[in-house]
């Protein structure tokens, strides 16, 4: 499972104004999908499906109460299986999509909401989901991933929520709580197998890959002889 928080950016990503760029953008493929006659997905959140783009601009770009013009009002996350992952959740497009929203309302969500140590749920998160289907520069057969657009506030407006901090559970001082992405990455990989029953090999673990990645020789070796018992 692949999860990445785009940077905020000058194009579609920037988060400092409305939504609707990005919301546009999250539709582009539907317009190609229709014409061809195919199945496509709207807009989810953790209780609806098919909700339409209007509804998604307005609830986001309506949720920035006390934000300074230059703040991030939103932020964009993609969540891309891999091939085996995807076959985990289902041989047809519609049953990996239903998939794909389950685990984003059972999982990723409430383990986002729980990262920021701040006593959050699920509930407090106010999102919006878009499936795509297709990859243009991907090899793989299988390519369905989500894209989520999180405001930057939480349901009520009151507490601000950045995944991009560098700020992990603080206890003291002006900014309390944080946001751990490696821990993250770990806990809606495990809560993916728990709900699909999926056998994950140690070296296709997130552990497994940002060790080889970004840890010491040591600890590489202890990773490999790990992968051989």
């Amino acid at each position: 499972m692949n999860i990445d928080f785009p940077p905020p950016s000058n194009g579609v990503y920037n988060n400092a104004g409305s939504s609707r760029q990005l919301a546009n953008y999250l539709e582009h493929e539907d317009m190609q999908r229709m014409e061809q006659g195919i199945y496509t997905e709207g807009f989810f959140n953790l209780n609806q499906d098919n909700l339409y783009k209007s509804q998604v601009i307005k609830d986001i770009d309506g949720n920035i109460g006390q934000l300074l013009k230059t703040d991030a009002k939103f932020y964009a996350v993609h969540v891309s299986p891999s091939e085996k992952e995807l076959q985990t959740m289902g041989r047809a497009e519609q049953e990996q999509a239903e998939a794909m929203k389950r685990y984003i309302r059972e999982v990723f969500i409430p383990e986002y909401a729980k990262n920021f140590n701040k006593g959050l749920s699920a509930e407090d998160i106010k999102f919006y989901g878009k499936i795509h289907f297709d990859r243009s520069r991907s090899e793989n057969k299988l390519n369905m991933h989500c894209h989520l657009i999180v405001s930057r506030k939480d349901q009520v407006g009151k507490k601000k929520l950045s995944p991009l901090t560098n700020h992990m559970n603080t206890k003291k001082g002006a900014i309390k709580g944080g946001f751990d992405r490696t821990h993250l990455f770990e806990s809606v990989e495990r809560g993916f197998d728990k709900l699909f029953a999926h056998n994950r090999q140690l070296s296709e673990t997130f552990e497994y890959c940002n060790t080889m990645k970004n840890e010491s020789i040591t600890d590489k070796l202890k990773m490999q002889e790990q992968e051989i018992k």
